[in-house]
This record gives structure tokens, sequence and C-alpha cells, in this order.
């Protein structure tokens, strides 16, 4: 029997170049934030060379399910919720979006 595929939830941001180390802040808070939650985190991504304001962050999930789980655990977190608001108040996320991916079975 095959396993169960697993859901990867692809984050794509636009971010402001001229606030790249703010951003990087906030990345390195959900290293710990999102596994404390039940995400199982790839790993987030900065831009190094060519485009200078695209960030990726990867997250696995067993379902669907578990991804909303996990959304509503992070929703009521106290670092989870801090870190969103630093976002707010420093706006160096100009959009973010969202995808939902699968691995080809072998």
């Amino acid at each position: 029997m095959s396993p169960t595929p697993r859901i990867i939830c692809c984050i794509r941001y636009v971010i402001d170049p001229f606030q790249a180390e703010a951003f990087e802040a906030y990345a390195r808070n959900w290293l710990e934030i999102i596994p404390a939650c039940g995400g199982d985190l790839i790993g987030y991504f900065m831009p190094q060379e060519g485009t200078d304001n695209i960030a990726q962050a990867m997250i696995g999930f067993d379902s669907l399910a578990a991804y909303e789980a996990y959304r509503a655990r992070l929703k009521t977190d106290p670092a989870g919720a801090a870190n969103f608001r630093m976002a707010r108040e420093h706006r160096f996320i100009l959009s973010e979006q969202r995808t939902f991916l699968r691995q080809v079975a072998r």
C-alpha cells in the first residue's frame, strides 16, 4: 500500500525589498512557531540573486484537514499573533499567495 499523499502549502510573498531584513526576522520567528503549532516546516527562502522582492515558505501537512487544524492553532498562539502583528505594523509583506501542492508519487 502506498503512503498517504502529503500536502505542501507553498506561500509566495511579495516583500518590500528595502525591508528584507525585517521580513527575514519575521521568517526566523516562524521557524519555531510553525512546528509548535503542528506544521512540518520545510523552510523559508529569501531572495538571493535576480528578483529581490519574492520570498517563499513551504510547510508540509498530512492533509488539508491537518492544515485547517494548524491554522486554528496558529491564530490562538501568542507568538504567532505577535508575528502577524509585527508584519502588519511594519508592512514589509506587500502580498502573499498560498498554493497547495502534492508530491508526485514514485
